[in-house]
């Protein structure tokens, strides 16, 4: 169960660099955009922190509920907006940009809380 859950957080992580990666590399480019990239990791960060979750449920561990829900609302936002501006040739600095900062509020969730 320990290599389950250690793969899976390799792929949670790769995920969410995925997104920041996407998100950081058009910082200097008048037009934003959704990158494909950005939607495969806020895909992958969704799914596989979930399966976390799971796996963390079957065995011993106490979990923060509150802090796993808040976590899922902003992960469920990003892969919502990812979703919507996939397949448009810009998006709003607004979107791109609630993008980005969810990204890294939940990584800041998942350290700090």
């Amino acid at each position: 169960m320990d290599f389950a859950r250690d793969l899976l957080l390799v792929l949670h992580i790769v995920g969410l660099a995925s997104i920041i990666g996407g998100f950081l590399v058009q910082t200097r480019s008048s037009r934003k955009r959704v990158e494909p990239a950005m939607l495969h990791g806020a895909l992958t960060a969704l799914v596989t922190g979930v399966l976390l979750v799971g796996v963390a449920e079957m065995g011993d561990v106490d979990l923060n509920h509150v802090k796993i829900g808040v976590k899922l609302v902003v992960a469920l936002v990003i892969a919502v907006l990812a979703w919507r501006g996939r397949k448009a040739s810009s998006v709003s600095t607004g979107v791109w940009g609630a993008i980005g900062g969810l990204a890294l509020l939940n990584v800041v969730l998942a350290v700090f809380w």
